[in-house]
């Protein structure tokens, strides 16, 4: 069975995370499908939304530290090529011409804190938590964790975290801006349905254009950014589903 499981149906590309008997550990299976999965959620014309789950009690613990150990004796090139695939997989969410809904199921520690990291919603149900978990073991984080959480917490908070290695409740993680919604757990795969259902609903490319317009403006002037939004607002604005939205909305 492969550890992740993998499917589009009406515009919406599901990656569900899917080998709880190893806890979703991030190991050279699981780095080599999440290569292979995301490559195909990003190259596919009709994706609207991408969501990225688990099946099971953890959302990942992260990176399989027994495997790291069978490999002692060539262990700087295992763990090179298992980042060298992790970080494929984690540019595809990043750069996705679509919005990515993370629907965090549980713990996320390690590489699957990192890859919540790649949410543009993350909805958490209110029994999951975060942990970085990298330093505690002697090792640095990676798959972007050093480059966002910066920018989602500041400097400080984010060194904190990952020095540290606090587990954050739901709770905690929203009000720092980890999490955009926790939601109890009964309540949580309808509220997941309900936000990527509207994200599907929504204009073509409208919300991927808006992802691309935000993460561009991390590293450009704000003149230059005003002018690509004006030159992207007025491109949208010709095509024919945004007029036809348009003249939807008049007649209201």
């Amino acid at each position: 069975m492969s550890p992740i499981d993998f499917r589009v149906e009406n515009g919406v590309a599901r990656i569900t995370l899917n080998d709880d008997a190893n806890r979703n550990a991030v190991n050279l299976r699981f780095v080599q499908e999440f290569a292979r999965v995301t490559r195909l959620a990003v190259t596919d014309p009709s994706v609207r939304v991408i969501l990225v789950t688990a099946n099971g009690r953890f959302f990942s613990v992260g990176g399989d530290l027994n495997e790291f150990l069978s490999e002692e004796e060539r262990v700087r090139d295992h763990v090179h090529s298992l980042t060298d695939l992790f970080h494929v997989g984690i540019r595809h969410l990043h750069r996705a011409p679509a919005p990515v809904i993370v629907a965090l199921n549980g713990m996320a520690a390690g590489g699957g804190f990192s890859v919540v990291l790649t949410g543009d919603m993350v909805i958490a149900k209110r029994s999951a938590k975060l942990n970085s978990g990298y330093t505690r073991s002697g090792l640095t984080p990676d798959g972007g964790a050093t480059w966002v959480l910066p920018r989602l917490v500041g400097h400080q908070r984010a060194f904190e975290i990952m020095a540290f290695n606090e587990t954050l409740s739901a709770e905690a993680a929203q009000q720092i801006g980890l999490v955009t919604r926790v939601v109890d757990d009964e309540a949580f795969e309808a509220e997941v349905q309900r936000v990527v259902d509207h994200c599907a609903s929504m204009p073509k490319d409208v919300l991927g254009t808006l992802k691309r317009l935000m993460t561009q403006g991390r590293s450009i002037s704000l003149e230059a950014h005003l002018d690509i939004e004006g030159e992207t607002i007025a491109k949208r604005a010709e095509t024919p589903e945004t007029l036809a939205v348009l003249k939807a909305f008049l007649k209201k």
